[in-house]
């Protein structure tokens, strides 16, 4: 009896030690693995909402609870700042590392360029809507104006777009929102964004000021190894002394960054690039003060010297480009036969124009065009979408010309119904919007993709 109760004694021992041994070991493989999370997974790191569709949603929602009937009461800006820290919480979620994401996304071409607007403004960031409201212009005859409809529209369920963005009537300025773009963008392949600007404390009729939010938008940039350049708009009093110095407070401000685009010309020089949108408003004597060597406001061999690229609309602006000394033109529009600049078939002969001229030829490609949410008269200039053979024709025609660089328009302009970024189906109670069926919402960016492979494939041949 006794030595059986000697053995147990043993075993229960024995026992102990192997389930002690067995908890240690469990302990020390938990506190393993706890230290293999990503850098980035802690708490307070703002990215990473634009991956994942399930929190887009919850800033939905947050957007959405901004119009329900218990909303957050209080002055505009306190509740601005709360709503905005709600919003911060939300987006406390890890992401990926970068070197995770490069292999995800395609390689960035830098020879395709897409204009992007930072305009879009919603309570929840901005106090109120911005631009999502976009009156409804009048026609400049007024016979004709009394047949269409006045006033503005009504968001979020109301926008001034004919499509609506998966992102809901998203801010500018939200950060989740940057971060979604730049990913898709990126996943589109191209390289270049085209960003819409003003000099600070100015903006278009309908918009705020909104350089300051450039400096987030190129940190955005860089983290997806996209490269930003500007498309200076018409502001008030534009000529050759406000573009000398706006010109100057883009590079001194901007230029060391490294998502500032710069282009390599074919003498070997790095210059900042420039997209001047409706330069022909000023006429060629005044732009040459600027643009040529011997110009009183010259800007030509010092140290903001750049590639100025002019809008060309109609036949004539060849000629007025080339006697203002800028560097190149871009077509912009979207619209197949709307201009002579944006007719595909005249192509051709701008671009041997601008090869006996030693100019640019940067012709631009749309997926469509429909302005009617805010231009109701103007179905004339509709470009039906027809499933994404009219985007796949204008890259056809570009291809053609064998161009440089090819611009995109647009990422997101909404109003004229050019963008490729993301839209969703959408129905109330008044409107039915537009939208990418029988395709996925991500339909443009993956034709956009396929033609910068293509191109890039092309563009080796021509160089052969």
């Amino acid at each position: 009896w006794i030595l059986n109760y000697d053995i147990m004694a043993r075993f229960r021992r024995r026992t102990c030690i192997i389930l002690l041994l067995f908890i240690l070991f469990i302990c020390s493989i938990m506190m393993a693995l706890k230290t293999l999370r990503p850098d980035r997974a802690g708490f307070g790191d703002p990215f990473g909402l634009g991956l994942l569709p399930e929190l887009q949603q919850r800033t939905v929602l947050l957007d959405n609870k901004q119009n329900s009937p218990n909303r957050v009461q209080g002055d505009p800006v306190t509740r601005v700042n709360n709503l905005h820290s709600i919003a911060v919480n939300t987006m406390k979620v890890s992401m990926p590392p970068v070197n995770k994401l490069e292999e995800e996304l395609s390689s960035p071409n830098y020879n395709f360029h897409i204009f992007y607007y930072s305009w879009f403004g919603n309570p929840q960031f901005d106090g109120k809507y911005i631009h999502w409201n976009h009156p409804l212009l009048p026609h400049w005859d007024p016979k004709i104006a009394n047949n269409y409809p006045k006033g503005r529209h009504n968001p979020p369920e109301d926008i001034g777009a004919n499509f609506y963005p998966e992102l809901g009537s998203y801010s500018s300025k939200d950060p989740s929102v940057i971060e979604a773009h730049m990913k898709q963008m990126r996943s589109a392949s191209t390289g270049v964004i085209v960003l819409s600007w003003y000099p600070p404390g100015m903006a278009d009729e309908n918009g705020e000021p909104t350089d300051d939010l450039v400096p987030v938008i190129l940190d955005y940039a860089h983290k997806y190894n996209l490269k930003v350049t500007f498309h200076i708009e018409p502001y008030k009093d534009r000529d050759d002394r406000s573009m000398y110095h706006n010109v100057k407070y883009i590079i001194d401000k901007y230029g060391g960054h490294p998502a500032f685009y710069r282009h390599k010309t074919s003498t070997g020089r790095f210059l900042p690039m420039f997209y001047v949108y409706d330069s022909y408003v000023t006429i060629p004597e005044i732009w040459a003060n600027l643009l040529t060597v011997s110009g009183s406001q010259t800007i030509r061999n010092t140290p903001y010297d750049a590639l100025f690229i002019a809008l060309l609309v109609e036949e004539r602006h060849k000629h007025d480009i080339h006697r203002s000394g800028f560097d190149g033109m871009y077509t912009y529009f979207a619209t197949n036969g709307f201009s002579y600049g944006s007719s595909h078939h005249n192509w051709a002969s701008l671009k041997a124009f601008c090869d006996s001229n030693n100019l640019m030829f940067i012709p631009s490609v749309g997926p469509g065009y429909i302005d009617t949410s805010i231009r109701p008269w103007n179905n004339h200039n509709t470009r039906n979408r027809v499933n994404g053979k009219y985007y796949e024709t204008a890259f056809s025609a570009a291809l053609l010309v064998r161009p440089e660089i090819i611009s995109i328009t647009s990422f997101n302009e909404w109003h004229e119904g050019t963008q490729i970024e993301k839209a969703v189906p959408k129905r109330t109670g008044q409107v039915v919007y537009l939208d990418y069926k029988p395709h996925k919402p991500n339909v443009y960016l993956e034709l956009t993709q396929k033609w910068s492979e293509k191109y890039r494939k092309e563009q080796e041949q021509w160089l052969m």
